[in-house]
This record gives structure tokens, C-alpha cells and sequence, in this order.
């Protein structure tokens, strides 16, 4: 059985910094591409951040390229979001996905990926 589960979400106010981190336990043989995607109130979800299985292609949304650094520890199944400089509008709730390719496709899309998590809520405060 795959579980995704996140944590680390919270309050924080605004410039403030968050590590979020993405545990994915039952799949086989590992974890393929995990990505991060967010979703706020009243908006539909969108794509984040994603790292390849070896680490080595990494993508991110525009509104969060050189304020957030995903990464990843494949020997614990984990992926980890490290946010920086935090503002208002990244105020979300972030939802990990992943699946079991271990090649790149369009891993922005939401589509690509099999295995969600629940979510974890983050609100910045002015």
C-alpha cells in the first residue's frame, strides 16, 4: 500500500522560512519523480517544484524559482521543499505527489503523477 504523507506546514509570518518534508513509503521499486504541488483557497492547484529520482533534473514554477529548493533522500523515501523569503500569496495548502517512473516526462502536470498526499497547510501572515 503507498502512503504519502507530509509535514511541516504552519504559521508563519511574512519572510519567514519552512522546510516541508514528503515521506512515500510502498512504492516499488522506490519513489520515481516526487513533485510539489500547492493549492489555494479559492484557486485550483498548481504545480510547484518536482526532482527526478537521481536529483539531477529539477524544475520549479516561476512564482518560487530562487525562494524554494526541493530536494531529496532516496534512502528514507523523502522528499524535502525549503521555502525562503516567504510572502503572503504562498499561502496554500502543498501537496506532495510522486509515482513510480524513474525517467522524466512533463512532471509539471499533475496528471504525471499517481500518488498523492493529503496536504499540509501553510499560512503566511503579514
Amino acid at each position: 500500500q503507498v502512503r504519502v504523507v507530509e509535514s511541516g506546514g504552519g504559521l508563519v509570518q511574512e519572510g519567514a522560512s519552512v522546510k516541508l518534508s514528503c515521506v512515500a513509503s510502498g512504492v516499488t521499486p522506490g519513489p520515481g519523480t516526487m513533485g510539489w504541488f500547492r493549492q489555494a483557497p479559492g484557486k485550483e492547484r498548481e504545480f510547484v517544484a518536482f526532482i527526478s529520482r537521481g536529483g539531477s533534473t529539477i524544475n520549479y514554477a516561476d512564482s518560487v524559482r530562487g525562494r524554494f529548493t526541493i530536494s531529496r533522500d532516496n534512502s528514507r523515501n523523502t522528499a524535502y521543499l525549503q521555502m525562503n523569503t516567504l510572502h503572503v500569496e504562498d499561502t496554500a495548502t502543498y501537496f506532495c505527489a510522486t509515482n513510480s517512473r524513474w525517467a522524466v516526462g512533463d512532471d509539471t502536470r499533475a496528471s504525471m503523477y499517481d500518488y498523492w498526499g493529503q496536504g499540509t497547510r501553510l499560512t503566511v501572515s503579514s
